[in-house]
């Protein structure tokens, strides 16, 4: 292997490493200062502004990687077998939706964001429905899916303007 992409790979290491500690760490602090303005569910999700960040700086593998460890590192530091259920489901699905509307070329990067929120609730809504055996859950969707929308607009201006820092 040349230096050049040995210094790539390293640096592309280090770059989803320190991503994954953000991810952690922005989870960490939702976890102590929950804001669930009096409906329980309702969060900013400030670690999908990392997963914003490597899904259009190093691509939907490393985002994805960066993902799945946040959320078993979350769920074994301050959550449950069920917190860390609900946040693979809806992280796997808010990926899946980001990544294939970035590929479209269609969407700014904070409408790629909003569409992540929507999408994370809905399969969150989705997941508990198959956990407590019933469809009623899916009364509380418009909800959740407006709040999804607002905090995916928050995370991706957060994102836009980081992002357009770092260049």
């Amino acid at each position: 292997m040349s230096d050049a992409k040995a210094f790539s790979s390293t640096k592309k290491l280090t770059t989803c490493a320190l991503l994954t500690a953000l991810a952690l760490i922005f989870s960490y602090i939702e976890f102590l200062v929950p804001l669930s303005l009096g409906i329980p569910g309702i969060k900013i999700g400030l670690a999908n502004i990392v997963i914003v960040m490597a899904l259009y700086s190093l691509g939907p593998g490393y985002a994805l990687v960066i993902n799945l460890v946040r959320i078993a590192l979350s769920a074994l530091l301050f959550g449950n077998l069920f917190s860390a259920l609900y946040a693979l489901c809806g992280g796997l699905v808010s990926l899946a939706v980001m990544a294939l509307l970035k590929k479209t070329d269609i969407f700014s990067l904070t409408g790629v964001s909003m569409a992540g929120g929507a999408a994370h609730n809905i399969a969150q809504l989705a997941a508990a429905a198959v956990i407590v055996g019933s469809s009623k859950v899916f009364m509380y969707m418009p909800v959740l899916v407006l709040a999804g929308m607002a905090a995916g607009i928050f995370n991706g201006i957060v994102c836009s303007l980081v992002m357009r820092k770092i260049k």
